[in-house]
């Protein structure tokens, strides 16, 4: 043995007796998935990330309508709020819950758990949806209480026409596309860009103007402002939505097949 691998065999057995030492927590190597949260923790990373962003889409939707009466202005300020809201929502609270704040989302994950993939658990989907929906709730009345509006004041925005419904099935299929596509990918480091920035596109090519999310649709029927939706359109725009996330799991099926290696 040389003497440089003399050295190196001590440094390797120091550190050994260091790690076996009481109290010495070992370190988890570069890369590695870390250790999940308590589900309390995520549970109120979900509610509060699904209360703040209906908090910036009622809210900014409210501030415009204050400001001017160009319904496309209106539509652009929403919409950029809610880019730039939405993008740093994933940014901060990612790392904590995987920022759903979407109950098709966790619905999708849980389904890719079940045929042998990465996600919740039932008992993490039965946590995690109520605190979604309450969440979108309190969004909505936090939003209404910030501009002086009644806090729960139903809306009165209808939105069942059949070609809106499309709309919504369209803007959810392609959100559940991009985001395990990205996991598929495993460009997932780049979700705070790409999912806000999906989004603010699907406000302006989608006739429904992209809710593709059954949380937030709840909580927009609490404000009868800019971006609300009456109760009694509730139920389609939830079912487009499962529909679309549906579609949009079948999609990354059948695009994102791993490769077969050569025989």
């Amino acid at each position: 043995m040389t003497a440089t691998e003399a050295a190196e065999h001590d440094r390797a057995g120091e550190a050994a007796a260091a790690s076996a030492a009481p109290g010495h927590e070992p370190q988890p190597a570069p890369g590695a998935t870390p250790p999940r949260t308590p589900l309390t923790s995520r549970a109120a990373a979900e509610l509060l990330g699904t209360a703040l962003l209906v908090a910036v889409v009622v809210g900014s939707g409210i501030q415009a309508t204050e400001l001017t009466q160009d319904v496309g202005v209106q539509l652009l300020a929403n919409s950029i709020a809610t880019v730039f809201g939405l993008g740093i929502l994933i940014l901060l609270l990612g790392p904590v819950s995987g920022a759903h704040f979407n109950p098709v989302v966790t619905l999708a994950e849980w389904w890719t758990a079940r045929r042998g993939g990465d996600g919740v658990t039932a008992r993490e989907v039965a946590v995690y949806v109520p605190a979604q929906v309450v969440g979108a709730i309190a969004g909505a009345i936090l939003a209404d209480a910030m501009f002086g509006k009644p806090l729960v004041e139903w809306s009165t925005h209808d939105r069942s026409a059949g070609h809106l419904l499309l709309g919504e099935v369209v803007a959810t299929a392609g959100l559940i596309l991009l985001i395990f596509g990205l996991a598929r990918t495993n460009q997932l480091r780049f979700a705070p860009v790409a999912v806000a920035s999906y989004i603010g596109a699907a406000y302006w090519f989608t006739s429904s103007t992209s809710f593709a999310n059954p949380a937030v649709t709840i909580g927009r029927t609490f404000s009868d402002t800019f971006a609300g939706i009456a109760p009694g359109s509730l139920l389609g725009f939830i079912g487009a939505q499962l529909v679309g996330g549906a579609v949009g799991l079948a999609l990354v099926a059948l695009i994102f097949v791993h490769g077969r290696s050569a025989e």
